[in-house]
């Protein structure tokens, strides 16, 4: 990661003054575009980049009550409390390693992953990444705490899904799922309409296994995004961004919480696949470029849910990715 001057301790600082929305419902996205540039040799246009973005940012919300090992139930899911939220988590990693608090509210948080178009997990994930990779700064932690406590306040379950035949790989998966009949309307409209998904993860329960299906459901749904991210450009990233998400936290997590953030992930990759695909893909062809390359195509572009893609593509790392993460660039409106 290139920030050996600290520049991304600085930005995220830069941030944490605001809130992790805008506009009611807007999910705040730069702390984790700075952390993907940061990370991919981009820190010295962290500032830059912040600067073009920092019209979009809402100041901090107020508290309301603070949470506690006793009524942290009451306030799950309850937005009004990201505030009171994120400044539990605060405490908690004040007192205690950031991987333990981690592993306690992993699994109290992964059924409600679907929440706020899946940008909480989204966050903890590049947080999680950040850590693992370098020093563990307050500012880092600080990161963490606002990833998961903007998580618990948006936490979001689904109702039971009717299952259907499922498919071997993970790109047949994504293929077997139908697209939900009326696609008009926010994502929590949205998510109530998917009601059968395909069955691909639910079986899985050996840990390396389920860190190797992630690992492919990132590739299928990153590749898929060049044939199908017109049915709606922004929205069509999460398949892929969310799942790599987890895939990122696996390291610092319990093995045995592997397998049930697989079928998380998968469900919420599908789920998007259903609420936003288009009813057919079209072929597309990419221009052969270098990582690199498709890095400084999207930080001329400025996108986020653009530099959130160029990511995870380069995290697949294939021609398949880059192809996606050009195709974003063309479909996407730039940050002006």
């Amino acid at each position: 990661m290139d920030d050996t001057t600290g520049i991304l301790d600085e930005a995220l600082e830069r941030l944490h003054v605001s809130g992790p929305e805008r506009r009611g419902r807007l999910t705040n996205h730069a702390p984790m575009a700075v952390e993907a540039l940061a990370a991919r040799g981009r820190a010295k246009d962290v500032h830059r980049w912040l600067d073009l973005y920092a019209p979009r940012l809402e100041e901090f919300p107020s508290a309301v009550e603070p949470v506690t090992a006793e009524n942290w139930r009451a306030a799950l899911g309850d937005p009004r409390r990201a505030a009171d939220w994120i400044g539990h988590f605060d405490r908690e990693l004040a007192l205690r390693p950031w991987r333990d608090v981690l592993a306690q509210w992993w699994p109290r948080l992964l059924p409600g992953l679907y929440g706020g178009s899946t940008h909480p997990v989204i966050r903890v994930g590049h947080a999680v990444r950040t850590l693992l990779g370098g020093a563990e700064t307050a500012p880092r932690l600080t990161e963490l705490a606002h990833g998961l406590g903007y998580w618990a306040a948006r936490h979001h379950t689904l109702p039971s899904l009717t299952p259907l035949t499922g498919a071997g790989s993970a790109a047949a998966a994504l293929d077997a799922v139908r697209p939900i009949v009326d696609q008009d309307g926010g994502f929590p409209v949205l998510l109530a309409r998917v009601e059968a998904l395909p069955v691909w993860a639910s079986g899985v329960t050996d840990p390396d296994e389920a860190r190797h299906r992630l690992g492919e459901l990132v590739r299928a749904a990153t590749h898929r995004y060049a044939t199908h991210g017109h049915g709606e450009e922004t929205m069509l990233v999460h398949a892929a961004t969310a799942p790599n998400a987890v895939l990122r936290a696996l390291p610092a997590l319990p093995r045995a919480l592997w397998a049930p953030s697989l079928r998380a992930a998968w469900t919420a990759s599908a789920a998007v696949t259903a609420m936003y695909s288009p009813a057919e893909g079209v072929p597309y062809s990419a221009p052969a470029l270098t990582g690199e390359e498709v890095v400084e195509r999207a930080l001329a572009h400025g996108d986020e849910h653009v530099i959130k893609l160029t990511d995870t593509a380069l995290d697949v790392g294939d021609e398949g990715a880059y192809a996606a993460a050009l195709r974003a660039i063309e479909l996407s409106t730039p940050l002006t």
